[in-house]
């Protein structure tokens, strides 16, 4: 996939991962609870795979 950049962010309880192919500068991200920041970067990179894929 190449080389990606995990950024997260907080909002109160809610968590908001990002990820960005930077060959591309394609952007995915997931929002979820704060307490699960694991799981999220999980379903930011395999959104992030899935627009590649489909590019």
């Amino acid at each position: 996939m190449g080389e990606v950049i995990i950024e997260m962010t907080r909002n109160g309880p809610y968590l908001k991962c990002s990820a960005v192919h930077v060959a591309t500068g394609l952007e995915a991200s997931a929002v979820g609870p704060a307490a699960e920041p694991k799981g999220l970067e999980r379903i930011a990179l395999a959104k992030l795979r899935r627009a590649l894929a489909a590019r």
